[in-house]
């Protein structure tokens, strides 16, 4: 991106409409803890900036790799050096059972009620997301029929044909359950005892035969459906969008997807706890900034009206569309953090039977 271009965009996006932060000066100086790299680019153009010209609070932007490490040893030491964090699925289950982060008041942090109430958890909330859903080959479905659920990916008389799962009880588990015909709202609470984990793997008995692959990289689900190798599979919302795009005769279901979110939190003890709360207001409450992100980086929030300031056609590819995400559920992280050591052993056993 050339320098006016650049310009350009900061100028639009500091005149856009803002979240109700204060625009008196103040002098605060907010520490991140994020990525680095391209996303800390655009996180400075689009957030960062435009943040300090409205509100006199200045950003510091750190890039971070070990947050759970770091978080562990600030709270040992009773001294957070940072305010606010990105954080993984398993960096927020970590940081949120180990009490780590401050609740969020949301009348602050997202005063328009314009965020779903699944995009605001008591201590973070959802930056942005992407979903492992079942991409199928178009030209592989019977004629005049359309795989749309996990049922159908289930339904091997129905739609016969390869098929690939990625090699992880994550995901799998709820994916079965799906297919059983288990409402999104339950599976966690029938995942949380014995004899529902032992419903998961037995429905998963009923495909295993039918599984050609197991992967374990994004790229391998793309190239497995390029080639014709597989007729179905789960894969990333993104790669089928771009091997699509390339003139391969795939489409994806949406409904059933996972959708896995990156998470945005306040740590314990900061000393500026309100002005963290305008900051993630700025960052992930507003449509038409939230729109900028997701042109930029295909990873959209959740907020309400996004998709107002996005062509129709890249919208619809994207998950939190409103056309995708009715039909899709968020991925429990606190859930997986408790659980998935335990699980993710018995799903090693249960490759090998």
């Amino acid at each position: 991106m050339n320098s006016l271009t650049r310009r350009s965009l900061l100028a639009a996006v500091v005149a856009m409409p803002l979240a109700t932060v204060g625009a008196a000066a103040q002098d605060v100086e907010l520490t991140y803890a994020g990525s680095g790299g391209g996303l800390a680019q655009v996180m400075d153009m689009l957030f960062d900036k435009p943040f300090a010209e409205a509100t006199g609070i200045r950003i510091k932007a750190l890039a971070t790799t070990d947050r759970v490490s770091a978080m562990r040893a600030m709270m040992q030491a009773g001294n957070p050096i940072w305010d606010v964090a990105e954080l993984t699925p398993i960096d927020y289950a970590t940081a949120s059972l180990e009490g780590w982060l401050e609740p969020i008041d949301w009348s602050v942090a997202d005063p328009g009620n314009l965020l779903p109430d699944d995009a605001k958890l008591a201590d973070a909330g959802i930056a942005a997301t992407y979903s492992t859903v079942i991409a199928q080959r178009t030209d592989k479905l019977p004629e005049g029929k359309q795989m749309t659920s996990w049922a159908d990916f289930w339904d091997v008389g129905t739609f016969p044909g390869p098929r690939a799962l990625q090699d992880s009880v994550m995901e799998n588990l709820e994916f079965a359950l799906l297919a059983e015909g288990v409402d999104a709202k339950e599976v966690y609470s029938i995942l949380a005892t014995e004899e529902g984990v032992d419903r998961a793997f037995a429905k998963l008995d009923e495909i295993k035969p039918h599984v050609v692959a197991w992967w374990t990289a994004g790229a391998q689900p793309v190239q497995m459906l390029a080639d014709g190798e597989v007729a179905f599979t789960t894969a990333w919302n993104g790669r089928i969008t771009q091997l699509k795009q390339e003139g391969v005769p795939v489409e994806t279901v949406w409904n059933g997807g996972a959708l896995k979110p990156s998470y945005v939190g306040i740590l314990k003890g900061t000393k500026h706890k309100k002005e963290s709360e305008q900051y993630i207001s700025f960052m992930i409450g507003d449509p038409q900034r939230s729109a900028e992100f997701a042109k930029m980086v295909a990873y959209p929030g959740m907020v309400k009206g996004l998709y107002d300031h996005i062509d129709p056609a890249v919208g619809r590819e994207l998950p939190t569309h409103p056309d995708n995400i009715g039909g899709q559920f968020v991925v429990d992280a606190v859930f997986w953090a408790k659980n998935l050591d335990a699980l993710q052993e018995r799903w090693q056993e249960w490759l090998l039977d």
